[in-house]
């Protein structure tokens, strides 16, 4: 079961970074929207495994897949599918996870089969390039150093958060670590996006078992305060140095989300 998690783990991975690359906003959301149902089978795997009196971790070894076109990527999504297959069993739970992955391979195949489907990737380029937007160098410098200090906060705070979520029977924190799950997926979806159009998409690094294994859970909540604190301070920060408006709006969105963040926190101590 513990290789399985890691497998269901980094297929989550493989889904959700291959929606941030795609730019065809069909086939990003089909495959975001799958990337989510990975990441509920992770959930439940890991609540088999707790409920077996033994424990998973957040190892992974896989890196991630830069592939030229849309095809590429789909293909290897493919065969990921089918290699996690191979270790599933018999229950119930496995054959969920069969049948929803068995309509992912199918409908990606069916991509697979419209050749206007296929286009480059960018989001490997490395041209730190946003879009149409001709940001000065200390701007885009600023922005790029941003998105990959974010982008493993918002990873760990996933994993740290869903870790302690499925070890706590405290409903009120049940709840507030579901709050902050779902808030941290649609900031790492939101930065992931950017960076893939910056094409400067890469995975965050993986975390150490000392961020997620908390033996102070009150000395963890004040420390992630103070996290969410600095967030704010870099997202005010990176407002005022870039000049593009719309940037700037959506760094103040960002820092008032993590001003919420914080007040969820607090219910926890």
């Amino acid at each position: 079961m513990n290789k399985l998690y890691q497998a269901k783990h980094e297929l989550w991975l493989d889904i959700l970074f291959a929606s941030f690359a795609i730019n065809d906003k069909q086939i990003k959301r089909e495959l975001y929207n799958f990337s989510t149902i990975e990441f509920r089978h992770m959930k439940w795997v890991g609540d088999a495994v707790l409920s077996e009196g033994d424990d998973y971790n957040y190892d992974r070894t896989k890196q991630l897949y830069k592939r030229e076109t849309v095809f590429e990527i789909l293909r290897t999504l493919i065969v990921e599918l089918k290699k996690t297959s191979a270790l599933y069993g018999e229950d119930i739970l496995s054959q969920r996870m069969i049948t929803d992955e068995s309509y992912m391979i199918n409908h990606i195949a069916s991509l697979l089969e419209k050749r206007e489907n296929d286009a480059p990737i960018t989001a490997f380029n490395m041209a730190r390039k946003y879009g149409d937007k001709n940001l000065p160098q200390e701007q885009s410098d600023a922005l790029t150093m941003f998105l990959f200090e974010e982008s493993y906060k918002e990873y760990e705070l996933i994993l740290v958060y869903a870790y302690m979520q499925a070890r706590t029977k405290n409903l009120t924190h049940f709840s507030v670590f579901q709050d902050l799950i779902d808030e941290s997926h649609f900031h790492l979806q939101s930065f992931g996006e950017m960076m893939a159009k910056m094409g400067i998409l890469a995975l965050p690094r993986e975390l150490h078992e000392m961020t997620y294994i908390v033996k102070d859970i009150e000395k963890f909540v004040i420390d992630g305060i103070a996290e969410e604190e600095a967030a704010k301070e870099m997202c005010k920060s990176l407002s005022g140095a870039i000049e593009d408006e719309d940037l700037k709006r959506f760094f103040d969105f960002v820092n008032y989300q993590e001003s919420y963040h914080i007040e969820l926190m607090k219910k926890l101590l």
